[in-house]
């Protein structure tokens, strides 16, 4: 059997990035056990509290969740009682999203939770935690808001 330690994908950014999305996960349901919050829906939670009212495509702008999913978490919160979402004045096809009283309370919850997330996985770097911050920072600027497909394209 082939040994994974010396696979390609020990050295593959795509899949160690992976890895890390995944454990990162798991460390938050384990701080966030007992409760229903999802990281992504936090993320949701958070980027809302930044905005009295945001567009849902603002709401994928901002945290890079897509659209499918993205209206499934806001669905999901609206049902918990975490968000209200109504037309938007300016636009009848859009809808303008807000935090709740219990949104509010639930990202107030969750952040301790987030903080200790984050501190489990930068403590595993020592004093390369800045390091991977930015490196991860610098991806995400080159990238985000590029079309996927754009990229592939552009690729070949």
């Amino acid at each position: 059997m082939h040994d994974i330690k010396h696979s390609s994908l020990d050295k593959s950014a795509l899949h160690l990035l992976h890895r890390a999305g995944q454990i990162a996960d798991e460390l938050f349901a384990a701080e966030m056990s007992g409760t229903d919050l999802t990281p992504r829906q936090f993320a949701v939670l958070a980027a809302l509290a930044r905005h009295d009212t945001a567009s849902q495509t603002d709401i994928v702008r901002e945290t890079g969740i897509d659209r499918s999913t993205l209206a499934d978490i806001v669905k999901r919160l609206v049902a918990r009682g975490s968000l209200v979402r109504r037309r938007a004045r300016h636009d009848a096809r859009a809808y303008a999203v807000r935090l709740t009283p219990a949104g509010q309370t639930a990202l107030r919850q969750a952040e301790p939770a987030v903080q200790r997330v984050n501190e489990r996985l930068l403590k595993a770097l020592g004093a390369r935690r800045s390091e991977l911050v930015s490196s991860l920072s610098a991806i995400v600027g080159a990238f985000d808001g590029v079309d996927a497909n754009a990229q592939r394209t552009k690729a070949a």
